[in-house]
């Protein structure tokens, strides 16, 4: 461990171990449906205010994304998910995931497409308008 210290770029840089995405959604059980239903995740922990649903953290796999309930505090009409796309990776094969979605009711943003750098993946758009591209791993 102490040689490991050492070792250690200096200063010391950030090392993060994981990161979940919090999105919001405009109705809170459409998206919860969408993600299950659609994408395939579960439902995990709910959270709750007062005994209303406002957050729910959605799993895929090692992947958890937080999708809570949108205040509306800067307008009902706000875009989201401009600017953002969330890049997931899967050891599944991304051309049956995709069939599976697709079969499921949903629709590809993107079709499958072999990328330059080796990739094949696919993407999707969630109710909100949150992009989500899912691509094989190596």
């Amino acid at each position: 461990m102490e040689r490991d210290l050492q070792d250690r770029q200096q200063p010391e840089t950030l090392r993060l171990r994981s990161v979940v995405p919090a999105i919001t959604a405009s109705d809170l059980e459409k998206s919860i449906a969408w993600y299950r239903d659609v994408l395939g995740f579960t439902v995990g922990a709910e959270h709750q205010v007062d005994g209303v649903l406002k957050a729910v953290e959605m799993k895929a796999g090692s992947v958890d994304f937080l999708v809570s309930q949108d205040d509306f505090a800067q307008g009902r009409d706000r875009v989201k998910g401009v600017g953002l796309r969330l890049y997931c990776e899967t050891a599944q094969d991304v051309d049956l995931v995709a069939t599976d979605i697709v079969a499921r009711g949903g629709e590809l943003a993107q079709p499958l497409t072999d990328q330059p750098w080796g990739a094949r993946d696919f993407a999707v758009v969630d109710p909100d308008g949150f992009k989500i591209s899912i691509s094989n791993s190596d």
